[in-house]
């Protein structure tokens, strides 16, 4: 991987490696779990991210949650610690041995039982789910960071899913900064999720169905509220 494409996915956005080292060292990591401390060191959701998407999961009250990719489990964990001890998480992967990279920090945070971990593709699950009316509308929360080409299946789904007024958070929605650059400049293992995330952007920034933000966090994070 070239240097500057590790630069791009380790400091996100904010290219001021001072003012990054500021922001997480300030209000960041004074406020990060232990247990997340533990697994920050994989690849995983911005930890400045991650303090977003906690403010946004008690903000709307979540209880019932969706994981769309899971890998080790940053934000798996972020989410099991977040919700009421009687809350729950449908996390959904196609590779149950990453999930198992972080499981055994999951066990002694005390919230695995809070998980129902699904290896599967995650389009079947979803389906499967909507076969059965009681469940539309029964999340509230999801989190999304999964195959880039699937962001608007999943979207199409999880409308019907979530609830008037919950949450879904899409990551990734500035690929590294991809998103505005000459495809000349892009590295080649990055183009096909360049192309998919500017379409994606259209589409969420053309849904009526959602209040959105779009925020240059992380690697790009986009939130979207149902509104009916």
């Amino acid at each position: 991987m070239e240097q500057n494409t590790k630069k791009l996915l380790t400091k996100g956005l904010l290219q001021s490696e001072d003012l990054c080292q500021y922001i997480l060292e300030t209000s960041v990591y004074p406020r990060e779990p232990e247990p997340l401390k533990e697994l920050s060191a994989t690849m995983a959701t911005a930890p400045d991210a991650g303090q977003l998407m906690a403010m946004l999961l008690k903000l709307v009250n979540a209880k019932k949650t969706i994981e769309v990719g899971v890998f080790t489990g940053y934000s798996l964990l972020l989410t099991a610690l977040t919700i009421p001890e009687d809350g729950k998480i449908m996390a959904i992967d196609v590779n149950r041995e990453t999930f198992e990279i972080g499981l055994p920090i999951i066990k002694k945070a005390g919230v695995a039982e809070k998980i129902d971990f699904i290896e599967s593709e995650a389009l079947p699950v979803l389906d499967q789910l909507l076969q059965n009316p009681d469940n539309e509308g029964s999340f509230d929360f999801a989190f999304v960071d999964a195959d880039k080409i699937n962001y608007w299946n999943y979207h199409e789904r999880l409308m019907k899913l979530i609830k008037v007024g919950g949450v879904v958070v899409y990551d990734n929605t500035l690929w590294a900064g991809t998103v505005v650059m000459p495809d000349r400049l892009v590295p080649e293992f990055m183009k096909p999720g360049k192309k998919s995330t500017i379409e994606l952007n259209k589409l969420l920034a053309a849904d009526p169905r959602v209040q959105l933000s779009h925020a240059s966090i992380g690697d790009g994070i986009t939130i979207c509220m149902r509104l009916y």
